[in-house]
């Protein structure tokens, strides 16, 4: 089958490649959901985006954002036709699998100090260990004050990890299953070695708190107050002896995000309003004032219905209900490793461009948003008379496993709704791999559905 790569001209190529340097400094930048958006907003600000809350009234061609507590970010391009005829979507989450530290982390024992974690998401836990991490999230403290915390990525700070067994000693270990292999209690982060002169009672730890203290502003009872992620150090590379992936942290889902993101900053006047919906806790299920079964977006559509001139709450329904969307979230790459997992007929493959799948779920579908089969063909039409190169993809073969995404969340407001990604290897590890080629040509069909779909 031919590749994007296949019909680059030298042009079309070097666009290619500024994009995906761009996402790649982006992506490094963005690991946790607070950043990614307070990023977002930055860029979307240049783009002629103003804050929905200090607009009176909406009219063709305004770019307004609303921003929910930090970690979702909404933006809109507003189009020439009502808004009750509805919205050209774009939906993608923010969140990835991570460590986070939990509420009283820090302990010393046997002349340590160490950082206790939960794991957030699906994870294999063994891949977590004996490797650089960060330190990234906020510390809220008690007199309002937020502080921004980032250990570990900026050059020379420090770093921290989870110890791993030596091979000399792991005869027993490594008899257990993959999944137990490494335990979640297990997880703790080294953080400190050095005891503080004259304390007798846990000495390297009070020295660690002096270093917080002074260093970051904050005491332990402020943890407390905090979220602090823990995710792998360094920046996202570029992956291959020919430059044509890029490995980082994160991609899932950030890569539909981000691509999703510059999509809606190309619309100018569309006919339908373009809305792209960046979310948080998808990872855990949606759920929460920040994930997508909150509230949050049909309040935002609702105060936009208002300076737009609509003020029946009939026209949220029919605005969601004639709204088409693209849950933008990644797929499954064809893994030549792994062939066992998957359906060859039905699996996507770098360099072969944006992936479809119809239904995610597991086994009988179930948790699946199954795409209406008149939706899928319309899409089929806007990627082809845009040039867009596309393929059709399951999670993988039948009973073997299975995922879902946020699909089914608005497929449940009454409109039509299909998943549309990037394919990864690696999903959910703490270095994913992406296709540069896939990358860009997802951009293209974010572009062209906003554009095009009616």
């Amino acid at each position: 089958m031919k590749t994007v790569w296949e019909k680059m001209n030298s042009r079309q190529m070097k666009d290619l490649m500024k994009f995906n340097e761009e996402y790649r400094v982006f992506l490094s930048a963005s690991k946790t959901e607070r950043r990614f958006t307070a990023n977002a907003v930055e860029a979307a600000e240049k783009a002629g985006f103003q804050a929905l809350e200090t607009v009176k009234e909406l009219k063709a061609g305004d770019k307004v954002y609303s921003v929910n507590r930090g970690k979702n970010l909404c933006l809109f391009v507003i189009g020439t036709k009502p808004l009750t005829e509805g919205m050209n979507i774009l939906g993608a989450h923010i969140d990835s699998p991570r460590l986070d530290l939990k509420q009283k982390p820090l302990y010393e024992k046997d002349g340590l100090v160490l950082l206790d974690t939960h794991y957030y998401g699906g994870i294999k836990k063994y891949q977590w260990v004996a490797r650089e991490m960060a330190l990234v999230g906020v510390v809220c403290l008690k007199d309002g004050t937020v502080l921004d915390i980032n250990i570990g990525d900026k050059p020379g700070d420090p770093v921290v990890g989870v110890s791993d067994l030596l091979i000399h000693l792991s005869a027993e270990q490594l008899k257990k299953p993959g999944a137990t292999v490494v335990e979640g209690e297990k997880l703790d982060l080294l953080a400190g070695s050095i005891p503080a002169k004259k304390e007798e009672k846990e000495p390297v730890k009070k020295y660690l708190l002096d270093v917080l203290k002074k260093e970051y502003g904050f005491e332990e009872d402020d943890f407390i107050s905090a979220e602090i992620e823990v995710v792998p150090a360094g920046e996202a590379r570029d992956y291959g002896l020919d430059r044509s992936m890029i490995i980082g942290y994160g991609h899932d889902d950030r890569v539909c995000a981000y691509t999703s993101m510059r999509a809606i900053m190309e619309m100018q006047k569309p006919e339908r309003t373009s809305c792209c919906i960046l979310v948080d806790k998808e990872e855990i299920g949606s759920v929460g004032n920040t994930g997508m079964q909150s509230r949050y977006f049909e309040n935002t559509v609702l105060e936009m219905l208002e300076k737009t001139g609509s003020t029946k709450m009939s026209d949220l329904s029919k605005t969601l209900r004639g709204s088409r969307m693209l849950s933008s979230d990644v797929s499954i790459a064809f893994d030549p490793n792994y062939p066992e997992v998957s359906d060859p007929k039905n699996s996507a493959y770098f360099g072969r461009g944006i992936c479809y799948n119809k239904y995610t779920g597991r086994g009988g579908k179930g948790g699946s948003n199954d795409a209406n089969a008149e939706f899928v063909a319309k899409v089929r039409k806007v990627m082809d008379d845009n040039d867009v190169m596309f393929q059709t993809c399951e999670l993988g073969a039948v009973d073997v496993g299975g995922g879902g995404t946020i699909a089914y969340i608005l497929a449940n407001l009454d409109m039509d709704v299909i998943d549309a990604g990037i394919c990864v290897q690696n999903m959910h590890a703490p270095c994913e791999v992406v296709s540069k080629a896939d990358v860009y040509e997802a951009y293209r069909a974010y572009c062209a559905f906003l554009k095009d779909m009616n």
